[in-house]
């Protein structure tokens, strides 16, 4: 009986060895250089694959027709809410301003935070890598 305590003891100790500690402060003591994950720069390329997700309701092609959503060509730099082909709902045409690469980065984080009574019902770009990649994209689009 006298052995079980001893060993749980053991076990903690030998458990919290190395807490705190991180994978760089391993390397350091050790004299390794760190090796950090290298980061890729978001493309329009990329941002074309992640528009994927929005061709079932907006197209880019110029003079392209709207789908559910309204034709995106040329939609950086535009005025919001300014094709006249298409009907936007109140929120949007309340929303006033431009599409530039800040009011794009708002909207497509949360479009129905950003836009209250937007009819735009899609969750949003979570990532900020591929929200960056798609304005890339639809920068290009002109």
């Amino acid at each position: 009986m006298r052995i079980a305590p001893l060993l749980l003891a053991s076990a903690l100790a030998l458990a919290s060895c190395g807490k705190g500690e991180t994978p760089a402060d391993d390397a350091a003591a050790s004299g390794e250089a760190a090796v950090e994950t290298p980061t890729v720069a978001p493309t329009a390329a990329m941002g074309e694959q992640v528009f994927r997700r929005c061709v079932a309701c907006h197209t880019v092609e110029k003079g392209g027709s709207n789908g559910i959503g309204p034709n995106l060509h040329g939609i950086v730099g535009a005025t919001v809410a300014a094709k006249p082909d298409f009907s936007y709902s109140g929120a949007m045409r309340a929303k006033g301003g431009v599409w530039d690469e800040a009011a794009l980065d708002a909207y497509l984080t949360a479009p129905m935070k950003n836009v209250p009574g937007t009819r735009m019902a899609f969750a949003g770009v979570i990532d900020p890598s591929d929200r960056k990649a798609l304005i890339l994209f639809l920068e290009e689009q002109k």
